[in-house]
């Protein structure tokens, strides 16, 4: 079995973290049963990763039209725009938790227009990745088509701000070439397959 390191850069033993950033990841790793590789990839420089997750905390939690699913359903369909494995692998568990469901996951990364979801959340994804590739583009039909799928102001920043941080991560991991922990490929696949 072929092991490949989680980052091209130095990743920091847990001894050496300050100890804000060991309690951060004590607190994940309470939670979550691992201590996702994108904490110790970004721990290479301490300051960013505190900014980074903080302001993940601030979007990602945040009282929203969008309920957890429709974030992490952005997360992936943009991470999947932006060829990013790790975010993919990691936020397509996430999502399946949250959805509940063994295979939206891969739908979403794969072809979101056909996925089974809801009118109202492919234009969300519609306008996620307009957001991704053409925001230069975005105009006042861009809002009138979100509020008439119930979609406020407030909702229409949350999916640009998902995108935009996300985009950051996608590149990060890339240019670390961050690896998804094992654990991601599986959590989330004991949900029963609609229409199986």
């Amino acid at each position: 079995m072929t092991t490949h390191a989680i980052s091209r850069f130095p990743v920091p033993d847990f001894a050496a973290l300050p100890a804000d950033l060991q309690k951060l990841f004590h607190d994940v790793s309470k939670k979550a049963g691992f201590v996702p590789n994108v904490f110790w990839a970004l721990a290479h420089r301490p300051d960013e990763l505190r900014a980074f997750w903080a302001y993940h905390e601030a979007l990602m939690l945040r009282d929203s039209g969008l309920s957890k699913g429709e974030r992490e359903m952005i997360v992936v369909a943009t991470s999947a725009e932006n060829n990013c494995l790790y975010c993919v692998v990691a936020h397509g568990a996430i999502l399946r938790i949250y959805e509940k469901s063994a295979t939206i996951a891969d739908a979403i990364a794969t072809n979101y227009k056909k996925a089974d979801i809801t009118d109202r959340q492919k234009a969300m994804l519609d306008f996620a990745i307009k957001t991704c590739n053409r925001s230069q583009d975005i105009g006042d039909d861009d809002f009138a088509m979100l509020h008439q799928h119930g979609f406020s102001d407030d909702d229409i920043w949350d999916i640009a701000a998902i995108t935009g941080l996300f985009a950051l991560s996608n590149r990060m991991a890339s240019l670390t070439s961050m690896r998804p922990n094992a654990e991601f490929y599986t959590l989330g696949r004991d949900f029963p397959v609609a229409g199986s």
